[in-house]
């Protein structure tokens, strides 16, 4: 055999058994132990894997709450039950998790929407008609109606309705907030579960641009925040509802003439 060969497959051979020495060293010197709780944890979170508690994943959560870094009640789509199997291996109480829910905060659909004089062409996705025309309506508040948070819910908990508007189905909901993130408009917002009333507008604009652009905005009176005690703002002519502050009995839903602060979605109090 060639000399050349043989000093080569030697030479070869000799750094490979340095490098897998050095290896061995490395790995025992510089190894991090893992907490088993971490695995423990890990192991009684549903692996759903949807990034709805904030974090890469459900380990990245485990590691995160073993850690301290976050909270036992933080995963969305195991609720309560997860949460108390969690603090009981953390080995602390965890109170009571409500589930959290998105909520459509538009009303506006195909019947009460104004639409432009000109017709869109163009992708169907809400992401694309928010940055080419906004669409085929004249509010630039409202929902697009392109389904981008339908698509984006890995659990089928979202449908478009016969009018042109998102709903949400709660029986199918883990609450991941995957429309949330996927709406370029931000009409949709995570509440908890029991949280019954809300403003179904997103309208900024003056009261009789409002009133042209969509026939169930918000119209900017003020009457629900002047009523309220403070449970009630105005945000440049837009009510938005302090729930800290909150008192239902106080809010005078008869006196909102467009119906956009009240209770359920899609019926009008």
């Amino acid at each position: 055999m060639d000399l050349g060969i043989i000093l080569a497959v030697a030479t070869m051979g000799g750094l490979g058994f340095i490098f897998a020495g050095a290896l061995a060293v490395a790995d025992k010197k510089l190894r991090v132990e893992e907490n088993p709780l971490i695995a423990q944890v890990n192991e009684v979170l549903p692996g759903a894997n949807c990034g709805g508690c904030g974090y890469a994943g459900c380990y990245d959560f485990a590691v995160n709450v073993v850690e301290g870094k976050a909270p036992v009640t933080g995963c969305p789509v195991g609720g309560q039950d997860t949460s108390i199997d969690v603090a009981t291996l953390m080995g602390i109480d965890a109170s009571t998790s409500v589930r959290m829910l998105p909520r459509i905060l538009c009303c506006g659909d195909n019947e009460e929407a104004v639409k432009k004089m000109t017709t869109y062409y163009g992708p169907l996705s809400c992401s694309a008609m928010a940055q080419i025309s906004g669409g085929d309506k004249l509010c630039l508040y409202g929902c697009l109606g392109g389904a981008d948070c339908v698509v984006a819910c890995p659990f089928d908990a979202m449908v478009m309705n016969e009018k042109g508007l998102p709903e949400v189905i709660d029986e199918l909901c883990t609450g991941c907030g995957m429309c949330v993130k996927a709406c370029p408009r931000n009409i949709i917002e995570m509440h908890p579960e029991d949280r019954e009333v809300f403003v179904f507008c997103k309208n900024h604009d003056d009261p009789k641009t409002s009133k042209n652009v969509c026939h169930v905005s918000c119209m900017g009176c003020g009457i629900c925040a002047r009523k309220s005690d403070g449970g009630v703002v105005m945000d440049n002519y837009l009510a938005v509802i302090d729930y800290d502050k909150f008192d239902e009995s106080k809010i005078p839903f008869d006196k909102c003439s467009t119906k956009v602060i009240r209770k359920n979605n899609f019926s009008k109090n």
